[in-house]
Protein backbone atom coordinates (compact mmCIF):
# COMPACT_ATOMS: atom_id res chain seq x y z
CA UNK A 1 0.00 0.00 0.00
CA UNK A 2 1.45 3.55 -0.88
CA UNK A 3 1.60 6.15 1.07
CA UNK A 4 0.91 9.82 1.49
CA UNK A 5 3.97 11.00 -0.19
CA UNK A 6 3.74 8.26 -2.84
CA UNK A 7 0.35 9.73 -3.97
CA UNK A 8 -0.03 12.08 -6.84
CA UNK A 9 -1.56 15.56 -6.10
CA UNK A 10 -4.60 16.64 -7.43
CA UNK A 11 -3.76 19.23 -10.21
CA UNK A 12 -1.23 16.62 -11.88
CA UNK A 13 -3.81 13.68 -11.54
CA UNK A 14 -6.39 15.84 -13.17
CA UNK A 15 -3.80 16.51 -16.39
CA UNK A 16 -2.99 12.67 -16.22
CA UNK A 17 -7.12 12.16 -16.84
CA UNK A 18 -7.13 15.06 -18.75
CA UNK A 19 -3.66 14.01 -21.20
CA UNK A 20 -5.29 10.33 -21.35
CA UNK A 21 -8.74 11.38 -22.26
CA UNK A 22 -7.05 13.99 -25.46
CA UNK A 23 -5.85 10.32 -26.81
CA UNK A 24 -9.03 8.21 -26.35
CA UNK A 25 -11.36 11.27 -27.35
CA UNK A 26 -8.93 11.72 -30.00
CA UNK A 27 -8.51 7.90 -31.59
CA UNK A 28 -12.38 6.56 -30.46
CA UNK A 29 -14.60 10.01 -31.15
CA UNK A 30 -16.85 11.47 -28.64
CA UNK A 31 -19.16 8.46 -29.25
CA UNK A 32 -17.24 5.85 -28.84
CA UNK A 33 -15.42 6.64 -25.43
CA UNK A 34 -15.95 6.28 -22.21
CA UNK A 35 -15.07 7.05 -19.18
CA UNK A 36 -14.18 4.14 -18.52
CA UNK A 37 -11.59 3.52 -20.95
CA UNK A 38 -10.25 7.16 -20.23
CA UNK A 39 -9.76 5.89 -16.91
CA UNK A 40 -8.21 2.77 -17.99
CA UNK A 41 -5.47 5.07 -20.37
CA UNK A 42 -4.88 6.77 -17.45
CA UNK A 43 -4.44 4.10 -15.32
CA UNK A 44 -6.75 4.89 -12.41
CA UNK A 45 -10.43 3.74 -11.31
CA UNK A 46 -13.52 4.77 -13.36
CA UNK A 47 -15.55 6.69 -10.85
CA UNK A 48 -12.49 8.51 -9.63
CA UNK A 49 -12.80 10.08 -13.25
CA UNK A 50 -16.45 10.50 -12.70
CA UNK A 51 -15.87 12.03 -9.03
CA UNK A 52 -13.63 14.62 -10.36
CA UNK A 53 -15.35 15.55 -14.01
CA UNK A 54 -18.83 13.94 -13.69
CA UNK A 55 -19.94 13.86 -17.15
CA UNK A 56 -17.96 12.62 -20.04
CA UNK A 57 -19.40 15.53 -21.74
CA UNK A 58 -17.94 17.73 -19.18
CA UNK A 59 -14.42 15.73 -19.35
CA UNK A 60 -14.78 16.32 -22.95
CA UNK A 61 -15.46 20.24 -22.54
CA UNK A 62 -12.16 20.17 -20.44
CA UNK A 63 -10.22 18.46 -22.99
CA UNK A 64 -11.33 20.66 -25.44
CA UNK A 65 -10.13 23.74 -23.26
CA UNK A 66 -7.09 22.41 -22.90
CA UNK A 67 -6.46 21.88 -26.04
CA UNK A 68 -6.69 25.70 -26.96
CA UNK A 69 -5.05 26.42 -23.71
CA UNK A 70 -2.38 24.45 -25.22
CA UNK A 71 -2.50 26.07 -28.92
CA UNK A 72 -2.60 29.48 -27.35
CA UNK A 73 -0.14 28.78 -25.52
CA UNK A 74 2.32 27.37 -28.55
CA UNK A 75 0.85 30.59 -30.55
CA UNK A 76 1.86 32.94 -27.80
CA UNK A 77 5.74 31.40 -27.64
CA UNK A 78 5.90 31.71 -31.39
CA UNK A 79 4.38 35.45 -31.65
CA UNK A 80 7.32 36.78 -28.51
CA UNK A 81 10.42 34.85 -30.14
CA UNK A 82 11.01 37.98 -31.59
CA UNK A 83 14.88 36.71 -32.37
CA UNK A 84 14.05 34.47 -35.02
CA UNK A 85 14.91 35.44 -38.36
CA UNK A 86 11.14 34.15 -40.12
CA UNK A 87 8.11 36.73 -39.84
CA UNK A 88 5.03 36.33 -37.48
CA UNK A 89 2.70 34.08 -39.93
CA UNK A 90 5.50 31.21 -40.33
CA UNK A 91 6.58 31.23 -36.75
CA UNK A 92 3.15 30.44 -35.78
CA UNK A 93 3.00 27.86 -38.82
CA UNK A 94 5.64 25.83 -37.34
CA UNK A 95 4.67 25.91 -34.06
CA UNK A 96 1.14 24.87 -34.78
CA UNK A 97 2.86 21.50 -36.84
CA UNK A 98 5.12 20.96 -33.67
CA UNK A 99 2.26 20.90 -31.29
CA UNK A 100 0.33 18.10 -33.76
CA UNK A 101 3.03 16.25 -34.41
CA UNK A 102 4.17 15.81 -30.79
CA UNK A 103 0.63 15.07 -29.74
CA UNK A 104 -1.97 14.37 -32.13
CA UNK A 105 -4.56 13.43 -29.60
CA UNK A 106 -4.68 17.63 -29.57
CA UNK A 107 -5.48 17.62 -33.44
CA UNK A 108 -8.19 15.16 -33.18
CA UNK A 109 -9.94 16.22 -29.84
CA UNK A 110 -10.17 19.70 -31.76
CA UNK A 111 -11.76 17.82 -34.86
CA UNK A 112 -14.48 16.25 -32.88
CA UNK A 113 -15.16 19.20 -30.84
CA UNK A 114 -15.55 20.85 -34.58
CA UNK A 115 -17.99 17.88 -35.61
CA UNK A 116 -20.27 18.58 -32.26
CA UNK A 117 -20.62 22.17 -33.20
CA UNK A 118 -24.38 21.53 -33.14
CA UNK A 119 -24.44 20.01 -29.48
CA UNK A 120 -25.61 22.81 -26.97
CA UNK A 121 -22.90 22.11 -24.56
CA UNK A 122 -19.94 21.46 -26.27
CA UNK A 123 -20.40 23.59 -29.54
CA UNK A 124 -19.79 27.41 -27.92
CA UNK A 125 -17.24 25.73 -25.95
CA UNK A 126 -15.64 24.28 -30.06
CA UNK A 127 -16.79 28.34 -31.20
CA UNK A 128 -15.05 30.00 -28.75
CA UNK A 129 -11.79 28.35 -28.71
CA UNK A 130 -11.89 28.97 -32.59
CA UNK A 131 -12.66 32.41 -32.31
CA UNK A 132 -9.87 32.89 -29.94
CA UNK A 133 -7.48 31.90 -31.69
CA UNK A 134 -8.67 34.23 -35.08
CA UNK A 135 -8.57 36.62 -32.58
CA UNK A 136 -5.18 36.06 -31.38
CA UNK A 137 -3.67 35.94 -35.15
CA UNK A 138 -5.66 39.21 -35.53
CA UNK A 139 -3.56 40.58 -33.20
CA UNK A 140 -0.54 39.83 -34.78
CA UNK A 141 -1.64 40.03 -38.90
CA UNK A 142 -4.16 41.16 -41.28
CA UNK A 143 -7.84 39.21 -41.18
CA UNK A 144 -7.11 37.78 -44.76
CA UNK A 145 -3.81 36.75 -43.75
CA UNK A 146 -5.02 35.17 -40.62
CA UNK A 147 -8.38 33.21 -42.50
CA UNK A 148 -5.53 31.60 -44.84
CA UNK A 149 -3.33 30.46 -41.49
CA UNK A 150 -6.75 29.54 -40.40
CA UNK A 151 -7.77 27.69 -43.37
CA UNK A 152 -4.29 26.08 -43.71
CA UNK A 153 -4.11 24.69 -40.39
CA UNK A 154 -8.03 23.32 -41.24
CA UNK A 155 -6.27 21.75 -43.93
CA UNK A 156 -3.50 20.34 -41.82
CA UNK A 157 -5.77 18.90 -39.15
CA UNK A 158 -7.66 17.30 -42.32
CA UNK A 159 -5.11 15.68 -43.71
CA UNK A 160 -3.64 14.12 -40.97
CA UNK A 161 -7.37 13.45 -38.23
CA UNK A 162 -8.40 11.72 -42.09
CA UNK A 163 -5.67 9.54 -41.82
CA UNK A 164 -4.72 10.60 -45.63
CA UNK A 165 -0.78 9.43 -44.23
CA UNK A 166 -1.60 6.08 -45.63
CA UNK A 167 -1.60 7.26 -49.22
CA UNK A 168 1.65 8.78 -49.07
CA UNK A 169 4.61 7.23 -51.68
CA UNK A 170 1.08 5.38 -52.85
CA UNK A 171 -0.70 8.08 -54.57
CA UNK A 172 1.22 10.83 -56.42
CA UNK A 173 -1.56 13.53 -55.63
CA UNK A 174 -1.77 12.61 -52.04
CA UNK A 175 2.42 12.97 -52.20
CA UNK A 176 1.58 16.63 -53.93
CA UNK A 177 -1.14 17.86 -51.38
CA UNK A 178 1.45 16.58 -48.57
CA UNK A 179 4.58 18.39 -49.85
CA UNK A 180 2.39 22.00 -50.44
CA UNK A 181 0.87 21.93 -47.34
CA UNK A 182 3.86 20.68 -45.07
CA UNK A 183 7.21 21.90 -47.33
CA UNK A 184 10.64 21.07 -45.56
CA UNK A 185 8.43 20.20 -42.30
CA UNK A 186 7.15 16.82 -44.44
CA UNK A 187 9.90 14.61 -43.22
CA UNK A 188 9.36 15.47 -39.50
CA UNK A 189 5.85 15.50 -39.62
CA UNK A 190 5.95 12.05 -40.80
CA UNK A 191 8.20 11.01 -38.38
CA UNK A 192 6.19 12.29 -35.65
CA UNK A 193 3.11 10.40 -37.09
CA UNK A 194 5.37 7.27 -37.08
CA UNK A 195 5.83 7.28 -34.06
CA UNK A 196 2.53 7.47 -33.00
CA UNK A 197 1.40 4.86 -34.95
Amino acid sequence: MSSTTDRIPATERREQILEAATRVFGELGYAGATTDRVAKAAGISQPYVVRLFGTKEQLFIEVLQRTAARIDAAFDAAIADEASDKPVGPRIGAAYVELVETDRGILLALMQGFILGHDPAIGPVARAGFMRLYSRLREVMPAEEAMRFMAQGMLINTLIASNLTEGIRNDEQVDELFACTFGDKLGIVLEGLAREA
